[in-house]
């Protein structure tokens, strides 16, 4: 089965192939913002969804996530159906990016680096039940980019993890989820948005 992708800018610096989270497709004003952002700072982005997430555009019926190896099934079909390139970065949004890591792991030199944008490190109110043991396995130079009171592993729980070397993580100040601050904070989602795509350019650059 051929995958559908929308493609943004050329490849400078890499190609990004950019999953979607759970709950949102390849076209949400996240991906959507980060697509284009990304392109403007020299990679070519290229997103996909997957095979829930398109049947729901068919049809509009909501449907759960599939699970895990499925997902990774039709990432490793993404990534073998993408425009060639010269250097591959894998990741995505939360669940898109988790699915990512966990190919990353499996098949090592897979790609040339990972980026997870909102890791869910932990279903909402269980940290105990961390999702973190297949990292050790990652190769891949890997950038987190993780707001600070993520539901999903915030802050406190990120400054106490024992990460691999090749891991970097970036904290969205007071960010949520999808890294968008409180009002209060005195930060916005745009500076929380560009200033995570800045680190993101120079960390794979």
């Amino acid at each position: 089965m051929m995958t559908d992708f929308l493609i943004d800018g050329t490849e400078e610096k890499a190609t990004f192939l950019f999953a979607h989270g759970a709950g949102a497709g390849m076209d949400s004003p996240f991906m959507n913002f980060f697509a284009a952002g990304l392109a403007a700072r020299g990679f070519r982005v290229v997103r996909f969804e997957f095979p829930y997430m398109a049947a729901r555009r068919v049809d509009g019926k909501k449907r759960p996530p599939d699970r895990a190896p499925k997902l990774m099934e039709a990432l490793r079909a993404a990534i073998s159906q993408a425009p060639s390139t010269r250097k591959l970065i894998i990741g995505g949004k939360s669940m898109g990016g988790r699915i990512a890591s966990m190919l990353a792991a499996e098949e090592a030199g897979l790609c040339d680096g990972l980026l997870c944008l909102g890791y869910p490190f932990h279903p909402p109110g269980k940290p105990e039940k961390l999702r973190t043991d297949h990292l050790a396995d990652i190769a891949a130079p890997t950038l987190i980019i993780q707001g600070e009171r993520d539901p999903f592993g915030g802050r406190a729980l990120g400054d106490g993890l024992d990460l691999p070397k090749n891991f970097q993580l970036h904290w969205a100040p007071d960010g949520n989820h999808d890294l968008s601050p409180r009002k209060a904070s005195g930060h916005t989602a745009e500076s929380n948005w560009n200033a995570a795509m800045d680190a993101i350019a120079a960390h794979f650059s």
